[in-house]
């Protein structure tokens, strides 16, 4: 009840005024401090008068009172002007503003210090009482300097009182951290209210910093104190970088509390403490692991003024190569793609990123042999990324012709043509679905890793040492067209239920920029014929990436929104392998790479067989075209599939 009337008082005509007021005119802020420093100097007057009598307190015993005072308050109006202590805003005084009053009051306090002594030196004649002058510059100083912090204290009380503020603690206490709590003190339209600090570090908690204390992260403390006092936790810049979020931020998502980022200096410059920046923590970055490393010299040695050919460019992961080869200066970057609206797009966005490297799009179908041609014979690149393919398992597993003529027809034709133009690198992205392949789209990517493979051994055998083909392999990329993430935010929005499809299934996950970083690394260090794999760190489980959006978006899992489970889809299975397990791996100079040794083939026998299987594809043969994928890739085992009974009737056989 008596919170409601506070509010309510507030609200009022009167106080809404005296908040909208910007800031207090520099006349009347010069005018205040004036009448203080008079008031100051009679008050010590009269207390330096009481303590001792001193008659020569005027410059002679005969002089009136008022002399002394209006020469003493000129000097120190000077003083105010030379420092412009009347410059800043009231509201948002601090320790600069401290700083200026103190100069302005000592040295003029030390002038009539002079004065005096001079005075004695010379004629015999004590201007000043010395304990008016010392009590002055005490009293003064302080009482100019609690004005500001009345005035600054009252708008602030005020100010709170009649607006709804979100109660938040700051992660971490270093520089970023107190750059965002003294914006958050002094930006007027904040609408977060700082009411703690938080740290892992055991020396800075249990202390006091901007006045609000500092809580160490553990169990009890959130749980019992930080989840009652604060409504979120921002979480600095620099902590961002130092912890493992996938771990160190479950602690307070689990209690209930919203977790806000800001993004680092590194992307925001000048402006990381915009009230704009502070943004609610996404699952991309609750998943990130610690940042990889990668030293862009060799990259920046094969990239720099290269033509690049990008197949798949409007795509998730071809459009972050786009954009990651334009850091390394290449003459010109070819986009190829079929997709009209997303190509455009891209362009549209590239056109903000300032770079000499020029930029073509090429429309086109990698499936267009002749189509092919004609770009290779125009640009002649001399790199390639082959990123043009389909994914979706489900969509492959019931058109499986089509992931043939795509996956598999159109990396034989770019693979084919790269040899013909004497292309130095072809790199092509691959999937870890490609090992002991249970769908479709697996199982396609997989024969077109033989080929290239097989392909470069061939030439390799006949002395072409030209072109290098390599095939990188990872998991899923966070937040890419389709997948997981995106799908869990539409269903959250709109309050479910969410489907998984099923308790137990795991996926690795990897973020687009840091994917694409290691398949420039990888694809440039390469010497030919290899399939890079990447660390992709720990498996997540997906009930658990369900459950931690829930809470993100503010709800409880399984109160407010229902978890569902569907069944594994044609192709799925539970858990993604990066390698098969007759499969070893070599280490290369990053520790986050590392080189499968798989089964070579024989050139001439695989490609034999890969045209057999375009043809039936090209006819349309789903069952026909599965098949020969099995003989191809004997490990390819159908999960959850109507091709299922392939299997079945090889076993019988």
């Amino acid at each position: 009840m008596k919170k409601n009337i506070i509010k309510s008082l507030f609200s009022s005509d009167i106080f809404a005024h005296f908040v909208s007021l910007k800031y207090l005119p520099r006349w009347v802020v010069l005018l205040v401090d004036v009448i203080a420093s008079l008031f100051s100097y009679v008050v010590s007057a009269i207390i330096a008068t009481q303590i001792y009598f001193d008659a020569q307190n005027v410059i002679n015993v005969d002089s009136p009172f008022l002399l002394p005072l209006f020469v003493f308050t000129i000097t120190q109006i000077f003083f105010f002007w030379l420092f412009h202590t009347y410059s800043g805003i009231l509201r948002y005084s601090g320790f600069v503003d401290a700083a200026k009053l103190l100069l302005a009051v000592f040295l003029n306090v030390f002038v009539f210090l002079l004065i005096n002594y001079f005075g004695e030196l010379i004629y015999d004649i004590r201007v000043y009482n010395y304990g008016t002058i010392v009590i002055y510059g005490v009293f003064a100083f302080f009482f100019l300097f609690i004005i500001r912090l009345i005035v600054k204290n009252t708008f602030d009380f005020i100010n709170t009182g009649s607006r709804d503020f979100v109660p938040v603690m700051i992660y971490g206490t270093k520089t970023s951290g107190i750059a965002i709590a003294k914006m958050l003190k002094t930006n007027e339209n904040m609408k977060y209210r700082l009411v703690g600090f938080v740290d892992s570090d055991k020396e800075a908690t249990s202390k006091i910093l901007m006045g609000v204390k500092v809580y160490e992260i553990n169990e009890y403390n959130v749980t019992k104190t930080i989840a009652k006092k604060a409504k979120a936790i921002i979480v600095s810049p620099l902590k961002m970088t130092e912890i493992n979020p996938k771990s160190d931020l479950d602690i307070f998502i689990d209690n209930g509390l919203s977790v806000l980022v800001v993004p680092p200096v590194s992307v925001l410059g000048d402006e990381v403490t915009n009230v704009k920046h502070i943004k609610s923590i996404q699952i991309e970055d609750l998943l990130e692991r610690p940042q990889i490393h990668i030293s862009t010299e060799n990259i920046s040695k094969v990239l720099k003024d290269k033509v690049v050919l990008i197949t798949g460019a409007a795509g998730s992961i071809g459009s972050e190569i786009v954009r990651q080869a334009l850091k390394f200066n290449p003459k010109l970057i070819i986009m190829l793609d079929q997709a009209e609206s997303p190509m455009h797009d891209l362009m549209l966005r590239l056109k903000s990123i300032p770079t000499k490297t020029t930029i073509t799009t090429f429309i086109g179908d990698v499936r267009n042999e002749e189509r092919m041609e004609q770009l290779m014979s125009i640009y002649h690149p001399e790199i390639i990324f082959h990123a043009a393919a389909y994914k979706h398992v489900p969509l492959m597993e019931e058109n499986p012709t089509e992931s043939i003529q795509t996956n598999i027809k159109g990396t034989k034709i770019m693979a084919d043509l790269a040899v013909k133009y004497d292309v130095e690198r072809f790199v092509m992205v691959s999937t870890d679905k490609a090992v002991n392949p249970t769908n479709v789209m697996g199982a396609s990517k997989r024969i077109a890793e033989i080929y290239v493979q097989s392909l470069n051994n061939h030439i390799l055998k006949n002395g072409n040492t030209t072109t290098k083909f390599i095939t990188t392999r990872f998991g899923n990329v966070l937040g890419s067209n389709g997948s997981v993430i995106p799908h869990f935010r539409r269903q959250i929005e709109n309050m479910g239920p969410v489907t998984v499809t099923h308790p137990d299934i795991i996926r690795y996950f990897m973020t687009i920029p840091e994917a694409c970083l290691l398949v420039l690394e990888a694809g440039t260090t390469g010497s030919g014929g290899e399939i890079f794999i990447f660390d992709m760190g720990e498996p997540v489980k997906i009930l658990d990436l369900a459950k931690k959006m829930i809470r993100l978006a503010g709800y409880i899992p399984e109160v407010d929104i229902k978890i569902s489970f569907t069944g594994l889809r044609p192709g799925e299975k539970l858990y993604e392998e990066l390698l098969n397990q007759k499969e070893i791996t070599k280490e290369t100079h990053h520790p986050k790479i590392m080189i499968a040794t798989v089964r070579e083939y024989d050139y001439e026998d695989v490609s034999a067989q890969i045209d057999e299987l375009i043809k039936f594809s090209g006819y349309g043969k789903n069952f026909l075209s599965v098949s020969q994928m099995k003989t191809i890739v004997p490990e390819f085992i159908s999960n959850n599939s109507q091709y299922e009974r392939l299997d079945v009737e090889k076993e019988l056989n």
